[in-house]
């Protein structure tokens, strides 16, 4: 900073103050209100948003064959925007109830991660890939149907992905009309063929069949020389 020197003698002084911000403007700042061309505000979610008196829940069930008592997820949403044309549901909260309190730590605590991303507002899709990616160091476990779980937290992270899609924050994953039909018709030519026995009694695939690296489901078989994936048309050839 540079020194400046003062030739007359100070008489008075007075501290300068910063202008007053806008309403307007601190809102946009803190993410409380975005104007758009059409004229109307639109409500984004924010950390500093209170929690409304009531609030729309969802709650699933988590049985797994590693634990004794199974485990009641429930996601609670908060309606933005209610009654106008911007109208859409957000995840607020998460609560975990479970009585094997072997769990209650982890538990505790990744529900208050969860709900503090939540409250945060922005991109919460990425919380479902990160929970999908956590593994059980011991193993993890087979559902029925034959899909393969890693971890009881990765359940989790399927179950809240599950939500998402319920309230139309994702997309659900699917394959178009060709592929479907490729599928399908690859699939009761195999049956065809074999004739046997289904490896999971609500599965619907052969026996025998080997675990997809792309959909964890046991549903490859080998079909005209090349493993072949009968639930989501993962090919080793393309």
């Amino acid at each position: 900073m540079s020194r400046i020197k003062i030739e007359k003698k100070i008489v008075k002084y007075h501290v300068q103050k910063p202008e007053a911000e806008k309403p307007a403007a601190r809102e946009a700042r803190e993410g409380k209100v975005l104007r758009k061309e059409g004229g109307g505000k639109v409500l984004r979610i924010h950390e500093k948003l209170e929690r409304p008196e009531v609030l729309i829940g969802s709650t699933y069930k988590i049985k797994t064959p590693v634990s004794d008592h199974a485990m009641y997820l429930t996601i609670n949403d908060i309606v933005m925007n209610e009654g106008t044309e911007h109208e859409h549901r957000r995840p607020f909260e998460i609560f975990i109830n479970s009585k094997n309190l072997d769990h209650f730590q982890w538990i505790v605590a990744l529900t208050r991660v969860i709900s503090a991303v939540f409250r945060k507002g922005g991109e919460v899709v990425f919380l479902t890939e990160e929970l999908k990616a956590v593994f059980d160091p011991r193993g993890g476990y087979w559902q029925p149907g034959g899909k393969f779980m890693p971890s009881i937290v990765a359940e989790i992270g399927y179950v809240v992905e599950r939500h998402l899609q319920s309230i139309g924050l994702m997309q659900k994953p699917g394959l178009d009309d060709a592929q479907r039909m490729l599928v399908e018709a690859k699939r009761k030519e195999y049956e065809d063929r074999h004739k046997q026995q289904d490896a999971f009694a609500e599965s619907g695939y052969p026996e025998g069949a080997q675990l997809c690296a792309k959909c964890s489901t046991a549903a490859v078989v080998l079909m005209d020389g090349c493993m072949t994936c009968l639930s989501c048309g993962e090919s080793k050839c393309g």
